[in-house]
């Protein structure tokens, strides 16, 4: 398939990343983590080369079909880390909870944060069913990332920051019970979920 991060990063709209015909994308924490992200920000080549780079936050999240990459009703795509996160009809906001992901080996490889989607600006917009898992790299798994890429390339890499990289999925909630082609939830996900309707309680950014 070949090494396609460069022509993914700057021409989304020339890019297919829609998998083939009866190939599915069900990844999990972990995978996401160490077979895709943990290569992205070492700048190593990832097989199947799937997920393009995308800057989130000028698009609405249903503008994100022909963009990332759509499984079901979920897009996944690569971002650079960024503190705005306003798009051009509303803003994602953080529901303040962090859940840790661990290896097979228990070993912390990286975070998931999760965001909600708001129409109109605050304090008067509306929260929608569109939801945003965030996953980033640990310091541990970063600079493992790093030091396995220097190793194996002998590439100066000097430039790279590699905590700024992040894998998101976006999908929106289904309310009527039919999770039919939706993003599969842990019990940690159901739960933190849950308390997205509890918008009195005030959680840290």
């Amino acid at each position: 398939m070949g090494d396609n991060n460069s022509s993914n990063s700057n021409s989304n709209s020339n890019v297919s990343v829609n998998l083939p015909p009866g190939f599915r994308f069900y990844p999990t924490d972990e995978e996401l983590l160490v077979h895709f992200l943990q290569r992205r920000a070492s700048l190593l080549p990832c097989h199947p080369d799937v997920i393009p780079d995308l800057d989130l936050y000028p698009y609405d999240p249903w503008q994100l079909d022909g963009k990332a990459l759509a499984e079901g009703n979920q897009w996944y795509f690569y971002s650079r880390k960024t503190q705005n996160r306003m798009t051009s009809n509303g803003y994602w906001k953080p529901m303040g909870i962090e859940e840790p992901i661990f290896t097979s080996a228990n070993n912390q490889v990286g975070v998931k944060k999760y965001f909600v989607f708001h129409l109109g600006e605050a304090p008067c917009a509306v929260k929608t069913n569109w939801i945003l898992q965030e996953y980033g790299l640990s310091d541990s798994a970063s600079s493992s990332s790093s030091t396995s890429s220097r190793t194996s390339k002998r590439r100066s890499h000097s430039k790279v920051d590699y905590s700024q990289w992040v894998v998101c999925r976006v999908y929106e909630r289904n309310c009527d019970g039919d999770d039919d082609g939706g993003a599969e939830l842990s019990c940690l996900d159901e739960v933190f979920l849950s308390l997205d309707d509890l918008d009195e309680i005030s959680f840290p950014d």
